[in-house]
């Protein structure tokens, strides 16, 4: 009879399915045992070959990475189950006589057979990768990343010395380039302070501002400062320090990872507890006044004999220092300006602006004063810096930071995105790191090439806890070769282990690794 017929075709089937399903299953635990076999002779082969790597990481790498091809093979192995279930039901349903094209699956209860298998497969590597990729799991890229960390030389970013005295947010904090080398910090409370790097003294007090100092800067071979105001003034003022003697400190060093897990938790605001006397300055020896809106940041020019101030009536005026004169009013953004900055050894200065551009104003010649306009960022420019080469990096409030060559400034070499607006940056003169301060609290490192080194430790202990609004480098001091400040009313001391930093991210990128993110980049993951 037909339907006799019809179950025993369908008994065959499933008899059928079951021994191939059956000599399949040997099938596979032979290829296991050959897999391992393999795996084993090539561990053995590796471990032969000569290596620079140190036998304890060389050793690590081989083992994770045998965990990872046994992982995708376990789900190689299921893959072929499910299309094997899919290929039983296909020879079921023909067995009913019904027609099914292959690889056709839009049709019945194969279909919804088909999609949860799929589904489940699906579900199965989205986890697998995501349990991978996690920093916090016990996949292979945290270990291997930490692996490193802990067994190489590790980058240190100590904290130095915190300065503390200012009763306002600190704005701005410079470093001076001539003997005795000493800090330099603006602040929202009408005061420039002048620091001892090593001791964090307050050596001297500048006061005959009447509104927020925005800015200071160091002459290049003088000992005077110059200071922008919201008081609409530039003041040039000079001053004489004596530094005390150093005193020991406590190593409170801090490895530079991205994941230190630290509190957030704010300490309570109060009076700062720095230093409350200290000798002040009250009468500046220049005073530079031309602007109708508040002086947002100042520079020297290359040999200290004109200063460029930048202010909020979408103006950059350069000045005779010796005479105060106005030599040149340069106009043209449309929108208040953020910044000023001088390059360190040609007459070129670069002005950012909240109308998302900033300019690039050329005075080698001195019968023409080219202006070139740049608009690669969406938001304001917070800052825009020359290095000591041929480039210029911006930083803005749309989370990106951006390298240009001079030579060439059409588009970008490099492009920096972040989580967080950028404010005032600054690259290393040797080494060429960029210093990130972030509008929240944190201060990240990053090559010209865009990689990221590292970002500085904070907590509830130490770092900023407010607004970073500035950095500043100072390669060539022992002590501290990297400053920061924020609203904290805090400036702090860094110092950046800069070999070992390089050394390690040498290190990632030799092995496979992109130290921008902390995770490997296998070709597999596709």
């Amino acid at each position: 009879m037909p339907v006799e017929s019809g179950s025993g075709g369908v008994s065959a089937a499933g008899r059928q399915a079951k021994q191939k399903r059956k000599s399949h299953s040997l099938s596979i635990r032979r290829t296991n045992s050959t897999e391992q076999d393999r795996v084993g002779m090539q561990r053995d082969l590796l471990e032969g070959q000569e290596s620079k790597l140190p036998s304890s990481i060389r050793s690590n790498l081989l083992d994770l990475f045998g965990q990872i091809e046994r992982e995708f093979e376990n789900l190689y192995i299921e893959n072929l189950e499910l299309r094997r279930e899919i290929d039983t039901l296909n020879e079921r349903l023909a067995a009913d006589g019904q027609t099914v094209d292959g690889g056709d699956l839009s049709k019945g209860p194969l279909k919804a057979k088909a999609s949860h298998s799929t589904s489940q497969l699906s579900q199965k590597l989205k986890t697998t990768y995501k349990a991978s990729t996690s920093k916090r799991s016990h996949s292979f890229p945290g270990k291997i990343v930490s692996s490193f960390k802990a067994t190489t030389s590790r980058a240190l970013c100590q904290l130095a010395k915190e300065y503390v005295g200012h009763r306002d947010g600190i704005w701005d904090l410079s470093v001076s380039r001539a003997a005795p080398v000493i800090l330099g910090t603006a602040s929202a409370d009408h005061n420039a302070m002048l620091w001892s790097i090593e001791t964090g003294k307050c050596l001297l007090k500048y006061v005959g501002h009447a509104g927020s100092v925005n800015s200071i800067k160091f002459h290049p071979t003088e000992q005077m400062a110059l200071t922008a105001s919201g008081d609409q003034t530039a003041h040039i003022w000079r001053f004489v320090v004596q530094l005390p003697a150093p005193q020991p400190v406590a190593d409170i060093s801090v490895p530079c990872e991205d994941d230190v897990d630290f509190s957030d938790k704010d300490d309570a605001d109060g009076e700062p507890e720095g230093p409350s006397e200290c000798p002040s300055v009250r009468v500046a020896s220049t005073v530079l006044k031309s602007h109708q809106g508040v002086v947002i940041a100042a520079d020297w020019l290359v040999g200290g004999k004109q200063a460029v101030t930048a202010s909020w009536d979408r103006a950059a005026n350069l000045y005779d220092v010796e005479t105060s004169e106005l030599v040149h009013s340069l106009t043209g953004h449309d929108q208040e300006l953020t910044h000023c900055c001088t390059h360190p050894t040609q007459r070129l200065v670069v002005t950012s602006s909240r109308d998302t551009t900033f300019r690039l104003w050329d005075f080698r010649d001195p019968s023409i004063h080219s202006v070139n306009v740049f608009q690669g960022h969406t938001d304001t420019v917070t800052s825009a810096v020359f290095t000591v080469g041929d480039n210029v990096v911006s930083g803005s409030d749309d989370r990106t930071v951006k390298v240009w060559d001079l030579k060439n400034m059409r588009s970008p070499i490099a492009t920096i995105r972040t989580d967080s607006a950028v404010n005032r940056i600054s690259v290393s003169v040797s080494q060429r790191i960029i210093a990130l301060p972030h509008d929240n609290r944190q201060v990240r490192l990053f090559d010209m090439a865009g990689v990221r080194l590292a970002r500085l430790p904070r907590s509830n202990r130490q770092g900023h806890r407010r607004m970073v609004c500035c950095s500043a480098w100072s390669e060539d001091n022992p002590y501290c070769n990297l400053f920061t400040c924020g609203f904290d009313r805090q400036a702090i001391g860094w110092n950046i282990n800069i070999p070992a930093l390089l050394q390690e991210n040498a290190l990632l990128l030799g092995c496979g690794a992109d130290p921008s993110v902390g995770i490997f980049t296998l070709g597999w993951y596709g």
